[in-house]
């Protein structure tokens, strides 16, 4: 965690903004929560903990850790979007249930074979993907 942090807080310093004790508490309340959360969920978590803290705030804060790397946002449904820790996690892909919001995580060797296949016969190099595939959850059908 504290690696992730000073990836954030030297971005940070880089692109020339503040050090806040509110982006610390946004950061650290990100990298403990280890689920697919929204902005919303973060914000109402933080609130209770400190009431200075805005909904821009947190969602600026987001922005910056997705620029330098540490998350990944994830669409679901009608504009909703959640964030995931990307930072020394291993490369997945998702089931997206259209009813309910539910994210599935999900990994297959041959899938990410068959991609670099695809990739090579059509003289591509692909430099990152993401597969989402949108469908209804067991609880949902």
């Amino acid at each position: 965690m504290k690696e992730a942090r000073d990836i954030f807080f030297n971005y940070v310093k880089v692109k020339n903004l503040r050090y806040t004790r509110q982006r610390e508490k946004i950061v650290e309340a990100f990298l403990r929560a280890d689920r697919h959360i929204t902005a919303e969920e973060l914000y109402s978590n933080l609130k209770k903990v400190d009431p200075e803290i805005g909904s821009a705030t947190v969602h600026r804060t987001l922005k910056l850790m997705g620029e330098c790397g540490l998350l990944d946002e994830i669409k679901v449904g009608s504009g909703k979007t959640r964030y995931e820790l990307k930072y020394k996690r291993e490369h997945h892909d998702h089931l997206i249930c259209i009813n309910c919001g539910r994210l599935i995580e999900v990994r297959d060797d041959k899938i990410e074979r068959l991609q670099d296949k695809l990739a090579r016969a059509n003289d591509f190099v692909p430099k990152w993907h993401r597969l989402e595939i949108y469908g209804l959850c067991t609880k949902c059908r």
